[in-house]
């Protein structure tokens, strides 16, 4: 049995985007969802994540996309921590005075 491809932070994916488009567009041909999830070795819930995110896109677009959430995560990151660095700040000037 295949594994899923989840939205674990640092969770690899077994199948590059070129292969999840290529399945994707396959489907889109008329290839049976069933079908093309046993060639990939994937579940069917999987396969229709993937449809639901990588639809309609190309690769070049597809690729962009994962460049631009790990570029979210990476400044998700950076607002928590300096967050956390100002809340720290305020706690000890509060404790001070």
């Amino acid at each position: 049995m295949g594994r899923e491809c989840g939205t674990t932070l640092n969770m690899k994916t077994r199948y590059s985007e070129d292969q999840i488009i290529q399945a994707i567009k396959e489907h889109q041909a008329g290839a049976a969802v069933a079908e093309l999830c046993r060639r990939y070795g994937v579940s069917q819930p999987t396969f229709y994540k993937w449809r639901h995110k990588f639809g309609g896109l190309e690769v070049s677009d597809a690729k962009r996309l994962r460049l631009i959430e790990e570029e979210n995560r990476k400044l998700k990151k950076l607002v928590a921590d300096q967050a956390l660095d100002m809340m720290v700040l305020k706690d000890l000037l509060a404790k001070k005075f």
